[in-house]
């Protein structure tokens, strides 16, 4: 059970259960996630579809795959790759999150595996899945190389792992901190800690040492003319997402 604690972060845990409740008010406090999540979902399923020869136009396209969404929150993710066919466990470390993820899973018909856990205790009890979904987690735990290799566990040989963050620049202070933030005010005062974001070199490189291997990064961009989001080869200035294998 120790081993399962290593990276929990108490307090970062706290303000996420404050906010279970709100997961999937549109217009609520995770109306920034909601924002993004077309272009994460864009990102997610390309990716998997490419690893396993998947077919997007076709009904359930990732039947027979076992994707676990940690950190899951209300299940933004988690919906989705259900509905593509998936076999999906979505766990979180803020209990809270649990019921409000099962209710609305049970209210869109959809059957989901959630879990109060974490990914420590998930390797540690063998579990094994085709992907991992590592969605703006990591800067939020108290050793991100624990944690990631803990990930690194979960996952079968040639197995996939998608992790976003938020890189660490004046830029990201001001977009992700003081804008969203203080000035559009999408998230709480205190959501994130500048000194925990992580660059995207660095990510790469506790990626390598956890034993993947990355193959991929692009960075999630903000249009504030059109409020919406893109994927970007070149601007990981802010927020961004990587694609990681573990070797067969």
């Amino acid at each position: 059970m120790q081993a399962a604690q290593t990276t929990i972060d108490a307090a970062e845990v706290a303000k996420f259960e404050a906010m279970a409740a709100e997961w999937w008010d549109l217009n609520g406090k995770f109306k920034p996630l909601h924002m993004l999540n077309p272009c994460r979902l864009d990102y997610i399923t390309s990716q998997i579809a490419a690893e396993f020869d998947r077919d997007l136009n076709v009904t359930s396209p990732f039947e027979g795959l076992r994707i676990l969404d940690i950190g899951c929150g209300g299940g933004l993710l988690s919906e989705p790759m259900a509905r593509l066919g998936a076999e999906v466990v979505g766990a979180d470390a803020a209990e809270r999150n649990i019921p409000v993820a099962q209710i609305h899973a049970e209210q869109s018909g959809l059957t989901i595996d959630y879990r109060h856990t974490t990914a420590e205790a998930l390797a540690a009890a063998g579990e094994q899945f085709d992907a991992v979904l590592n969605m703006e987690v990591v800067e939020h735990v108290s050793d991100p190389l624990a944690y990631l290799t803990a990930c690194q566990q979960l996952l079968k040989p040639g197995g996939i792992h998608i992790c976003s963050t938020i890189n660490r620049n004046p830029k990201s202070f001001a977009m992700a901190i003081v804008g969203a933030e203080y000035v559009m005010r999408w998230l709480p005062k205190g959501t994130h800690e500048w000194s925990k974001f992580i660059t995207p070199d660095e990510l790469y490189k506790l990626l390598e040492q956890a034993g993947l291997s990355p193959v991929d990064r692009k960075g999630f961009v903000f249009n504030p003319v059109t409020w919406t989001w893109s994927l970007s080869d070149r601007d990981l200035s802010v927020n961004y997402v990587t694609a990681s294998l573990k070797p067969a």
